[in-house]
């Protein structure tokens, strides 16, 4: 199934759902794509929120931000084992290769993604 085509109130962050995962974030092989699970109840989700636009606008050539609702999604957040809320995926060429969990400052993340955008 394609991409839906929304984007939320964080701009450059894609939203995607368990229909659309696999063509949004698995067969991406353009850009480095960082999957954010998230929560409307999740208070340290909402306070990632700009954190992640902010990362997206300026990584754009190299990372693919997206975010996906962990309870209208549930066939993903088996599919990844994630239980905690926000849990960052980092996938290359379909493949996780690295996981972090919980709300972080911009330049931490950025640091965090150092490696995975240097290769990107």
């Amino acid at each position: 199934m394609a991409h839906t085509g929304t984007t939320d109130r964080r701009s450059a962050v894609i939203e995607v759902t368990d229909a659309d995962f696999d063509a949004e974030v698995l067969r991406e092989r353009r850009r480095t794509v960082l999957v954010e699970f998230t929560a409307a109840w999740c208070g340290p989700c909402r306070q990632l929120a700009p954190v992640l636009a902010a990362v997206a606008e300026e990584e754009a050539d190299r990372l693919k931000v997206v975010v996906i609702d962990a309870d209208g999604n549930p066939d993903t957040v088996t599919r990844y084992g994630v239980l905690s809320m926000p849990t960052l995926l980092v996938f290359r060429d379909g493949e996780p290769v690295r996981q972090m969990v919980g709300a972080r400052p911009k330049r931490k993340l950025l640091l965090e993604l150092r490696e995975q955008l240097a290769t990107a």
